[in-house]
Formats: structure tokens, C-alpha cells, sequence
């Protein structure tokens, strides 16, 4: 898990951009959370049985180049918009994982004309309290072996999945990609810790229809955080999945994936 090589590779601007295509039907675009997609992702696996799904590695994480200039979020989602043109896609249903679930607010705050519906998983992106409370855990404050009970509900399925990351026995480009899939999140979400002060004032432009699919015992953030995300938004609804953690979608890939494909075939 989190070390896959994906099989394409795309020029998107001054991008060049790994690219995992699967399926066949009504486009969707994946967005991968903070440790990067893989090719066996089980949500990837159950989308692509209705939809055509595209998932590629973010510019600065896994095998993808990181141009000159790209610095923040804001960037990445200028690089999305090219690659949804480049693509040809209409009607393309984004989801997003977390750091994804940011950067998909960011392309739709950017413009919907391509974007048809949006599914944010557990996200991240956004301030709600005053400045001295803490919406959005410190993950940049714990050590690879504290990961698992905080993203997992289940922490011995969170052993399961970062139990795999095994340095010593890892070839040099596995290691090398998870290297820079931390580095890349810690370019994109340091200061401030995972949001754009700005986006808040933002989300009125986000027309298409939203689904929030959120784990239950999520650590990072919380249902309640969730929940005023989805109010925010003009037409957005929230799902919360028991047993689930911030990678919830790991550890109950079913549950979320029946959520999201009632909501796609609405």
C-alpha cells in the first residue's frame, strides 16, 4: 500500500503526471489523499465498475514531476482544470480523500462548466473555529508508529496497512516515492496545517451537488467538522460510516463505496 507505480504517464502543461485509467462508463476523476494513490486503492476498484476512473499521482508525490512555481494547492488545482481540458471530460464526477477532498474544493471553487457532482471523503481544507482552537489534528506532530491509531478506527487495520511499510526490506524507488509523498504534503499543507484561510469565502461557487462521506471515530476531523462543511456548501449532504476513522474508506471500503454510487446514480 502507498507505493505503487502507476502505469501512464500524461504531460499536463509543464507536468508530467502518472496516471492510473480503469473502467469504462461516466468519467470520474480520483483524488488521492496525502500518502498517494495505489493501484489496488479497493475504493478505486469498486468505482471503476460504473465509471471510468482516472487517478493520478499529484505533481510532487509518487513517480510525478513537481514544476517550478508549483507551491500550493491553489496551484495543483490549475494543473486539475488542464488535465480535465486536456482529457476532454464532461459531466466528471471528482472525489477526493482528505488532502484530495481539499484540492477538489479547490477546482470547484475554480470552475464547475466540466464538474458534475462532488464526493469528499473525510476532508480537510478549511478553518471553522477562532484561531486558538485546532479544527484539523497536528498529523505533522507524530511519528510514523502513532499513524495508525490516528487514522484508523481500528488501529491493528491501521498496523495492517502502514505495518507494510517496511524500510529496510523496501527497494530504493518504494522508498523513495513514500519520501516524497510526505515531502510533497508537507510543501502543500504546513503553514497554516492543511487549510486555505481563504477557501471558506469560497465554497458559494461550488454549484454542482456534494456528498461528505465521513468515518465516525475520525481523529483528524471530526463528524462535527464535517457537518459544518456540508452546511457551508450551497447543496451538500453528509454520510457518516460507523467504525471508520479518517482513512475509514481503508477500513470499510463497502460502506463507502454503496454511498457514494447511490449518490452517483441519482
Amino acid at each position: 500500500m502507498f507505493i505503487t507505480k502507476l502505469p501512464e504517464r500524461r504531460q499536463v502543461g509543464s507536468a508530467n503526471m502518472e496516471l492510473l485509467v480503469r473502467g469504462e462508463g461516466r468519467p470520474l476523476l480520483f483524488l488521492h489523499a496525502g500518502h498517494g494513490v495505489d493501484a489496488d486503492d479497493p475504493l478505486v476498484e469498486m468505482l471503476s465498475k460504473h465509471n471510468k476512473v482516472y487517478a493520478a499521482s499529484h505533481p510532487g508525490f509518487g513517480g510525478s514531476d513537481l514544476p517550478s512555481g508549483v507551491t500550493t494547492v491553489d496551484d495543483l488545482a490549475y494543473i486539475y482544470l488542464d488535465l480535465l481540458e486536456d482529457l476532454d471530460l464532461h459531466d466528471v464526477t471528482l472525489v477526493g480523500v482528505s488532502f484530495g477532498a481539499w484540492l477538489a474544493l479547490e477546482i470547484a471553487t475554480k470552475g464547475t462548466g466540466r464538474i458534475g457532482r462532488l464526493v469528499l471523503i473525510d476532508a480537510v481544507g478549511l478553518k471553522f473555529s477562532d484561531r486558538e482552537t485546532r479544527d484539523i489534528a497536528d498529523i505533522y506532530g507524530v511519528t510514523i508508529e502513532d499513524l495508525p491509531p490516528l487514522f484508523f478506527s481500528d488501529a491493528e487495520k491501521g498496523l495492517e496497512v502502514f505495518g507494510r511499510l517496511d524500510f529496510k526490506n523496501m527497494d530504493d524507488s518504494s522508498v523513495l516515492r513514500f519520501a516524497r509523498n510526505r515531502e510533497s504534503l508537507v510543501l502543500f499543507g504546513w503553514s497554516p496545517t492543511l487549510y486555505n484561510p481563504k477557501l471558506r469565502q469560497r465554497l458559494h461557487r461550488v454549484k454542482p451537488p456534494v456528498l461528505l462521506v465521513w468515518g465516525a471515530d475520525d481523529r483528524v476531523v471530526s463528524v462535527d467538522y464535517g457537518r459544518k462543511l456540508a452546511e457551508a456548501l450551497p447543496d451538500a449532504r453528509i454520510e457518516v460510516v460507523k467504525d471508520a476513522g479518517h482513512y475509514g474508506y481503508l477500513e470499510q471500503p463497502q460502506a463507502f463505496g454503496e454511498y457514494i454510487t447511490k449518490f452517483l446514480a441519482q
